[in-house]
């Protein structure tokens, strides 16, 4: 670890000192990992979690103002990054007003055309400091960073797909590359995997997931937000090995390109196929986004652990113009799944039910 990062570190490790409760870390990317990790903070205030919440962040996005950057520049693509960092921004107004700039898109027909201010940042601070791991925890710290915020790997990634259902001969597998080629594909995906062919893990998210105490997949772009953090080996390794509880959070509907017309066992079925290894000790998803629950609970049964089991709850946001997780709902769903995995023979410290921060003025709209 460089100096710069190992000094980063310690300021981000010493800023939640103290707090008790189960450290949970969130893998995936975009506006998934962000709907989870706001949950998590709604966790973490209410004492159900510990104070420090840390993102391991998938790095192989191409497309808009990441893709220019990454491009340009050689860096990491940094606005899944950026999001996460906005995400776990403190609650206080010097939090509020720099997790706003971060997310802060310039609009224009210019050069900066398109460009988020945390992604110019981001790219900034990699070149200057030689460490993406240090810059996110310099930005971090400038948006008093409730948890850490760490990618997955140090080096930008590709993802590769192979794809039938396109052109006339439907049956017929063809190869695309790049994340925004793999999520807006007419044709189906049946697998993915990542270049280089055996990607680096980032060191500090192995040590993380390896220690952690909860361990969330999910929801977000099945292929090429959630899956590529079993792709890597060394982190494919940490989350089976790992001692915590598993838990993986289900989409609330297919996506167009990637997953159309995925079902939700179907999206379990995935990760299957990917990482035959992985047993999870909860599956929580949307009670509405279930038709046949029976048929879940059968695929889940495969990679569930001993005494796992799929919970149902209404955590969708009310009425959302693009199907969406309501962080509140989602909170107290993921409270009660901790409560129940917590109190299982070999769990983690035991956690508590919490208040649903919010639920009642959620109820109310």
């Amino acid at each position: 670890m460089s100096t710069a990062s190992a000094t980063a570190s310690t300021a981000a490790s010493t800023s939640g000192a103290g707090t008790a409760g189960p450290a949970a870390v969130a893998l995936g990317g975009g506006h998934g990992l962000h709907a989870t990790l706001s949950a998590l903070r709604l966790l973490a205030g209410s004492g159900t979690l510990a104070d420090r919440v840390t993102a391991v962040v998938t790095v192989a996005d191409d497309g808009g103002s990441s893709g220019r950057l990454r491009r340009e520049l050689g860096v990491l693509p940094p606005g899944d990054l950026r999001m996460a960092l906005a995400a776990l921004a403190a609650d206080g107004p010097a939090g509020r007003r720099w997790g706003a700039l971060v997310q802060h898109r310039f609009g224009g027909t210019g050069a900066l055309a398109g460009h988020a201010v945390g992604n110019l940042l981001l790219a900034g601070l990699m070149e200057v400091l030689g460490d993406p791991v240090a810059a996110l925890d310099e930005v971090g710290a400038l948006l008093g960073l409730r948890g850490r915020v760490l990618p997955m790997s140090c080096d930008p990634l590709d993802i590769e797909a192979e794809v039938t259902g396109l052109g006339e001969q439907p049956a017929q597998a063809h190869r695309i590359r790049g994340q925004v080629a793999v999520a807006s594909t007419p044709g189906r995906v049946r697998q993915v995997w990542l270049r280089p062919e055996r990607p680096r893990a980032c060191a500090e998210a192995v040590e993380a997931v390896r220690t952690a105490d909860v361990l969330l997949l999910g929801p977000g772009s099945w292929f090429t937000s959630v899956l590529p953090h079993l792709l890597v080996p060394e982190l494919r390794d940490a989350i089976i090995t790992s001692s915590a509880r598993r838990v993986i959070v289900l989409n609330l509907a297919p996506e167009p390109g990637e997953t159309a017309g995925f079902s939700p066992e179907q999206h379990l079925a995935v990760l299957s196929q990917h990482a035959p290894e992985l047993r999870v000790d909860a599956v929580v998803a949307d009670v509405a986004a279930v038709p046949v629950p029976d048929r879940l609970h059968r695929a889940a049964a495969v990679m569930l652990s001993p005494g796992g089991r799929v919970h149902l709850a209404p955590v969708a946001a009310v009425d959302p113009a693009v199907p969406r997780h309501d962080p509140v709902a989602l909170a107290s769903a993921l409270g009660a799944v901790l409560a129940e995995i917590g109190s299982q023979p070999g769990s983690p410290d035991a956690v508590r039910v919490p208040s649903a921060p919010g639920a009642a003025e959620r109820r109310r709209t």
